[in-house]
This record gives structure tokens, C-alpha cells and sequence, in this order.
């Protein structure tokens, strides 16, 4: 007698499985709960594939059902909690979060409570839905290399201690209080693996630039969604196709002469306007100029700073303080 092939094991479904192909998994989740109808695991497991599918509704119920059978599953108040955020039931997933928390201490759950906190401080819905709308003008954009996905968020004047960036295997999470007192949320699910460790951002005047160590040399064909199972690896000759988010094709070489424009037309005031206006004086100087700016600064101990080579390439320089200050050799 032929024995019936045994149905998948709890063990294959891993976050890293689902993750992988979070359709095939959802398939294979609905027909071992055809066999198991009581297994909390499974439904927690098929409301993360639903999560990544971004059928929210659906991930829901399967969170809820398996805290039926198994209610002090955090994981399962994790999902519960990450739909209804996304669903904009911010209180429902507040709620959800902290009771995930008293049975897990993960740090997981102190970042999802922290954007529902800063979500249920807006004073209405009305007022919610006017700062979204807002947000649209911030644009993003990507673009990669051989190594690296890179995605610039196109926000001026912030501080760096007001963005606070979190990496994940196949998701990025970016939030940022605006000089206006707004905060900007952006949650990417991200088309291919990333090192989370080996991945970094900078806060620059006039952007925010995220670098994305990629887990594969391997050219994204898009930076969210599902990931083909036939990868295609990076080509050089390719490099300069950067896929893009939008619906049309971007103009990197342009793209990148308009963030020079932004950086080279930013007001600047007091000492940072001064510092620039060296700078440039010295970029667009000849040898000479250079040379007499290096040798005046540094023999005067930053007092003096001169463009006159035919001045102070025969002298040496001295300490000139400005008249309200004495200076001291120490």
C-alpha cells in the first residue's frame, strides 16, 4: 500500500521562506490548514504572507484566529498589530503591540508603538489626511550599483538626530520630524535581500541618502515588491539603466546636476556662508592663489587668509587677531 506524501512541516514555513515568496507560502499555508485546522502557528505564519502581499483585511482575521488558539503568542499580536497599521487602525494596532510586548521584550515592538504614538498624536483624522497629502512633496528616488541599492529621500534642513532609519532583511523603514514639526513615514518592502548591518545613511542639507548592501550581485528590477525566482545578475554594461520606482524613465546625470544646483543655491548665514564663500574662492582659484591661501592660513594660525601670492610667497605671515581678542601661544 502506497503511503500518502506527508504535508509540509511547520518548520518550513520560516519568516525567511515566507519572506522569500510570500505567494507560494500563502498557498501552501492554506492547504496544510486544510489538514490542520487548529494550528495557531500556521495562521500566524499565513497572516505574515498576507502582510507582504498587503492583504491586510485577510492578515487580520489569520493574527486573530490563531490568538483564539494560542493566546499568548506575540508573534501573533506582531502581525495582528502590523496590519491594522497598515489598515490606519492606529489604536487598534497600538493595542495589539503592547500586548505583544508583555510576552516578548523584543526591540521590534518599541518601534512599531513608537509610530503608532506619533500617528495618534495628530489631533484628527482631518488633520492626518492633510499632513499625507503634504508628504507627497517629498520625493524619493533609487538607484544601485554593483554592490549597493542606494535610495535618496529628497527632504532639506533636517537634523540628524531627528531621522531615525531601521533595516531589515527585505524591508526599510525611514521616519524623519520635519523642520515644521511634521514627521514623514516611508515603509518600503524592499524586491531583494539587504545586509541590515552593512547598511548606512547620511543626513546632508539638502537629502537624505540611504546606502543598501546588497546580500547578491544582482541587478533589481525594481525596488519593492516580489522578487522573480530567476535572478539576473549584475551587468556593467547595464549600469547605466537605473530602474526606477516611478512610471517613466529618470534622467540620473540630470538628476544629479539638480541636487548640485540645490546644494550650490541653499541660503547659508553667518559663519556657514563665510566658509562656503572660502571654499569656492578656493575651488575656482589657480595654483597661485591656492598656494597663498594654504601658506597664510596655516602661518598665521587661522588669523589670516590671503589670495595674494606675490604678497606672502616672500614673506612670513603673522598673527593678525581680530581687535577685540588676544592671541596666545601655548
Amino acid at each position: 500500500m502506497t503511503e500518502a506524501a506527508p504535508g509540509p512541516s511547520a518548520q518550513l514555513f520560516t519568516e525567511s521562506y515566507i519572506t522569500e515568496n510570500p505567494q507560494r507560502s500563502l498557498e501552501e499555508l492554506t492547504k496544510a490548514l486544510e489538514d490542520k485546522s487548529d494550528d495557531a502557528e500556521y495562521y500566524c505564519q499565513r497572516a505574515y504572507a498576507h502582510i507582504l502581499l498587503q492583504n491586510y483585511n485577510d492578515a487580520v482575521l489569520d493574527a486573530k484566529r490563531s490568538l483564539e488558539l494560542q493566546p499568548n503568542n506575540a508573534n501573533a499580536f506582531l502581525r495582528k498589530g502590523e496590519a491594522e497599521f497598515h489598515l490606519k487602525n492606529y489604536s487598534s494596532a497600538e493595542d495589539a503591540f503592547k500586548q505583544g510586548q508583555t510576552l516578548n521584550s523584543s526591540e521590534v515592538f518599541s518601534v512599531w508603538l513608537q509610530q503608532c504614538e506619533e500617528k495618534l498624536n495628530s489631533s484628527s483624522s482631518c488633520e492626518l489626511s492633510a499632513n499625507q497629502q503634504k508628504m507627497t512633496k517629498y520625493r524619493h528616488d533609487w538607484y544601485q550599483t554593483e554592490s549597493q541599492v542606494i535610495i535618496t529621500v529628497m527632504i532639506k534642513n533636517v537634523q540628524k538626530e531627528d531621522v531615525h532609519i531601521q533595516f531589515a532583511e527585505r524591508q526599510l523603514s525611514v521616519n524623519v520630524k520635519l523642520p515644521s514639526g511634521e514627521n514623514y513615514d516611508l515603509i518600503l518592502f524592499l524586491f531583494h535581500y539587504i545586509v541590515p548591518d552593512q547598511s548606512t545613511f547620511k543626513v546632508l542639507s539638502t537629502k537624505i541618502e540611504i546606502k543598501m548592501k546588497k546580500t547578491e550581485v544582482i541587478r533589481w528590477d525594481k525596488l519593492e515588491g516580489q522578487a522573480d525566482q530567476q535572478l539576473k545578475h549584475f551587468i556593467p554594461e547595464s549600469m547605466h539603466k537605473y530602474p526606477s520606482s516611478s512610471h517613466y524613465t529618470k534622467n540620473w546625470d540630470k538628476l544629479v546636476v539638480q541636487i548640485k544646483e540645490e546644494e550650490k543655491n541653499e541660503k547659508l548665514e553667518g559663519d556657514a556662508a563665510l566658509n562656503n564663500l572660502f571654499q569656492q574662492i578656493y575651488s575656482d582659484g589657480n595654483d597661485e592663489v591656492k598656494r597663498a591661501m594654504n601658506k597664510s592660513f596655516m602661518e598665521s594660525g587661522g588669523t589670516v587668509l590671503s589670495t595674494n601670492w606675490t604678497d606672502v610667497g616672500k614673506r612670513k605671515v603673522d598673527v593678525t587677531p581680530p581687535d577685540d581678542m588676544e592671541w596666545k601661544k601655548f
